[in-house]
């Protein structure tokens, strides 16, 4: 072949590369619109008048930025009360759900014990089990058998027996990746078990802890379902709760309804665009093979 013909080629290459490239960016930016699209309709519904958002046709910008709107939305929804008491259920939940799945994750990746492979298996397959299935049963637990009703400790509880059982799949996958023979090492020195956890497991895998963490929050932050069953009082109101409740007071006063929705969802943005680094990097990592 002559390099003529060679150069042509590689110019004909690079020019298709650059086409499909592009191609890749403008469909990702015509999904990251359409993905961001309802959010900016709340915000901008949140920032207008009952009688502008029923105007047609509907404009993308508000005729009138009325920032107004959050506080007379301030004065309504208790939102720093729900914030405070939505938060007394996720700070230990995450931390208690990281700790004990970090734990069980490190178990299965490299503890040897008899039935391993069987209580493996077990908590694999309890993530095909779905949720309402247990519900029922867990309220009966909970309120007739302990006698814990109208409280938070039926959401926090849980987490403090291994964060569930994805979690535990996620660190494990992750243990797995990192070499064994740092683990020997460290025996051969005298380290034991919780020394090797401590010292070199959880540096290494801070990335996946991060995202279990990220996953616990998440779960705990949207969970209206299992909020509106245990908790009963309107002082112990959560963040979902509490929103649900608004809805129900004020009706049909959309602008109102769409500034609590914005100030509701505000901290779960905030704390995922901390993490998203490590979230990122810890669902990239998991399952390879250093």
């Amino acid at each position: 072949m002559s390099v003529a013909a060679y150069g042509g080629r590689l110019r004909s290459k690079k020019r298709r590369d650059r086409m499909i490239n592009i191609l890749t960016f403008v469909v990702v930016i015509v999904f990251t619109i359409l993905a961001l699209f309802p959010i900016w309709w709340i915000f901008r519904t949140s920032l207008m008048t009952n009688a502008e958002i029923y105007k047609y046709p509907p404009s993308l910008l508000p005729p009138n930025w009325l920032f107004s709107n959050y506080e007379k939305t301030l004065e309504i929804f208790k939102f720093w009360k729900y914030l405070w008491n939505t938060m007394v259920i996720i700070v230990p939940s995450c931390l208690a759900g990281t700790f004990t799945a970090t734990l069980c994750g490190y178990a299965f990746a490299r503890l040897r014990f008899r039935g391993k492979n069987l209580i493996w298996a077990l908590c694999v397959g309890s993530m095909l089990l779905p949720a309402m299935v247990t519900l029922i049963p867990l309220y009966i637990g909970w309120t007739r058998g302990l006698g814990i009703n109208d409280s938070y400790w039926p959401l926090i509880l849980p987490y403090f027996c291994g964060g569930g059982a994805f979690n535990i799949f996620l660190i494990r996958q992750f243990i797995m990746s990192i070499p064994r023979e740092l683990d020997q090492a460290a025996t051969i020195d005298g380290a034991g078990y919780f020394r090797i956890l401590f010292s070199i497991i959880m540096p290494a895998i801070r990335p996946a802890m991060i995202v279990v963490a990220l996953f616990i929050f998440i779960g705990l932050w949207n969970d209206l379902l299992q909020q509106m069953i245990y908790i009963n009082s309107s002082d112990k109101y959560t963040i979902a709760l509490g929103l649900t409740n608004f809805r129900g007071q004020l009706k049909s006063d959309w602008s109102l309804t769409m500034a609590a929705t914005c100030l509701s969802f505000a901290p779960g943005v905030i704390f995922y665009l901390i993490g998203q680094r490590y979230f990122v990097e810890g669902i990239t990592l998991t399952g390879l093979k250093n």
